[in-house]
C-alpha cells in the first residue's frame, strides 16, 4: 500500500499559482512545496505543470531546481518527474557512478511491469539519445552486461500459470551450474533473465525445498565478486521486493552518515505504491519505525518531506 496522503480535491492551477508564489520574492518558502507536492499523486503532479507551464510560460521542475538545493532539491526533482522519466534518470545517474549502482537498474527490470519497463526505456532514449541497454554494456564489463542487459531487454510474461514439471528441472540446472561455478553458464542467465516471476519463483522454491537452503545462500558461499553480488541482488529482488528495499534503506541509513541517495530512491519510487509495507518490514526487522529512523539521519526541509511522503508529517 502506498503512503502518499493524496489531497484528491486539489486544484492544479490553484496549486501552480501557490508554488509560483512560493518561488517568488524574498526567499523560498520551501514548506508551501511540501506542502503541496508532498500531498499529490503522479496524475496530480502531472497536471500542476502542464497548468504552470500554461500559465507562467515555464518549467515548474526547472523552477524549482533553481530555487532548492541539496538532498531537499534532488529529492523534489525526482518527486516530479513523470514515473517512467524519473526512473530513467535513476538508471542514469546510477550508471554514470564512479562505482556503478547496478541496484537501480535490478530494481527497475525486477519490480515493474514490462510495460512500465518499456515507458522507461523509450524516456531513457528521449532523453539521452541512447538506449537504456547500450549505456550499460558501455559501463559494465565482464559477465555483467549479459546479466544486466538482459534483465532490461526481456519482456516477461506476466501470466500466473507454473509448469512444475520444468521448474524442477531448471532447479536441477541452476544447482549443477553452481556446484560446476559456472556462474555465468548461458542457462542461469536464460532462466533468470526470461521466466515469468511466477515460474521462476516455482524453480527457486524446487531449489530450497531439494537443497534445504536459498539459491542465494549457495551464491554468497563462492568467492564473491561482482557478478555473482549482482546475481544474488537480482534473485532477492525479484523473490521478495519488500525485503529487498527494507535491507536497501537499512543499509542507507546504518552507515556512518545516511546515503542520501538510496534513501531518496526508495521513498520516491515506491510512495505510491508499497512503501507502508515496507515500513512495517523495517519495524519488524528493526524494532524502530521508519520515520524515526529517517528523522533521526535527516534534517530541514529534506527530513519534512521524506516524513511527508512516509505519511509522518506533523
Amino acid at each position: 500500500m502506498a503512503t502518499l496522503i493524496a489531497y484528491e480535491d486539489a486544484s492544479p492551477s490553484a496549486d501552480a499559482e501557490l508554488l509560483r508564489k512560493a518561488c517568488h520574492g524574498w526567499g523560498t518558502d520551501e514548506k508551501a512545496v511540501i506542502s503541496i507536492l508532498g500531498h499529490r499523486n503522479a496524475t496530480q503532479r502531472k497536471l500542476i505543470r502542464e497548468a504552470y507551464q500554461q500559465l507562467y510560460k515555464e518549467d515548474l521542475v526547472k523552477r524549482l531546481e533553481h530555487e532548492l538545493s541539496g538532498d531537499f532539491e534532488r529529492a523534489v526533482y525526482r518527486w516530479n518527474l513523470d514515473p517512467s522519466d524519473r526512473d530513467a534518470v535513476l538508471a542514469n545517474v546510477a550508471l554514470r557512478k564512479e562505482n556503478c549502482d547496478y541496484r537501480v537498474i535490478i530494481e527497475l527490470s525486477c519490480t515493474l511491469s514490462p510495460q512500465e519497463l518499456f515507458s522507461i526505456k523509450c524516456a531513457y532514449q528521449c532523453r539521452y539519445k541512447r538506449s537504456l541497454e547500450e549505456d550499460i554494456a558501455s559501463h559494465t564489463s565482464c559477465d555483467l552486461p549479459m546479466l544486466l542487459v538482459g534483465l532490461v531487454s526481456i519482456h516477461r510474461y506476466q501470466g500466473n500459470e507454473v509448469n512444475m514439471k520444468l521448474a524442477n528441472s531448471e532447479s536441477s540446472i541452476l544447482r549443477n551450474a553452481i556446484e560446476e561455478k559456472s556462474f555465468n553458464h548461458e542457462d542461469i542467465l536464460r532462466i533468470i533473465t526470461t521466466r515469468s516471476k511466477p515460474q521462476l519463483m516455482a524453480t527457486l522454491n524446487c531449489y530450497k525445498d531439494e537443497h534445504s537452503c536459498n539459491i542465494t545462500k549457495h551464491l554468497k558461499d563462492n568467492p564473491a565478486n561482482a557478478y555473482t553480488e549482482t546475481l544474488r541482488t537480482t534473485i532477492r529482488c525479484i523473490s521478495n521486493p519488500t525485503k529487498y528495499f527494507e535491507k536497501v534503506i537499512r543499509n542507507a541509513i546504518k552507515k556512518s552518515g545516511a546515503n542520501e541517495d538510496a534513501l531518496t530512491r526508495v521513498i520516491v519510487t515506491r510512495a505510491e505504491k508499497d512503501l507502508k509495507e515496507i515500513m512495517e518490514q523495517y519495524y519488524m526487522r528493526n524494532s524502530v519505525p521508519l520515520d524515526q529512523a529517517v528523522a533521526k539521519e535527516t534534517s530541514g526541509h529534506y527530513k519534512k518531506f521524506l516524513l511527508t511522503l512516509l505519511g509522518k508529517a506533523d
